[in-house]
């Protein structure tokens, strides 16, 4: 398949195919006699695989060591437990923090009449006042 095709169907956009292919987490794909990329089935799989790692959370890096990992079919699969594990703590860490920012800025939300002037802002005051 030429590489508008794998981008269809594994809902992608082109250029994110060739990133891809750049970042190594595809492999280069063989040319036809036109010089056109020509992808099979085992590369729709991969970016496939590369799209649902990112919507959990995995980064490029991850997303590598992983590929990695399951290019090694007959290892054992701790590895891959643990990067997940590890991602699943960082994404713990990062909804504290969210749940933080939600209710330091509800806190704003609801002090602020939104009306009158800038200067009485509670939005406003709150980002620019000066903390040690």
């Amino acid at each position: 398949m030429n590489i508008g095709q794998l981008a269809r169907e594994s809902g992608v956009p082109i250029d994110t195919v060739r990133y891809y292919e750049r970042q190594h987490l595809l492999p280069t794909a063989r040319r036809s006699a036109g010089g056109y990329r020509v992808f099979d089935r085992d590369d729709l799989t991969r970016l496939q695989f590369i799209r649902r790692a990112k919507a959990l959370g995995f980064t490029l890096e991850e997303i590598g060591e992983l590929l990695s990992l399951s290019d090694q079919r007959g290892k054992d699969m701790g590895q891959v437990r643990d990067s997940a594990v590890h991602k699943l703590a960082d994404i713990e860490q990062r909804i504290v923090e969210l749940q933080r920012m939600h209710g330091a800025l509800k806190q704003l939300v609801d002090a602020c009449p939104g009306h009158g002037e800038l200067e009485q802002c509670p939005i406003l005051n709150a980002l620019t006042e000066s903390r040690p």
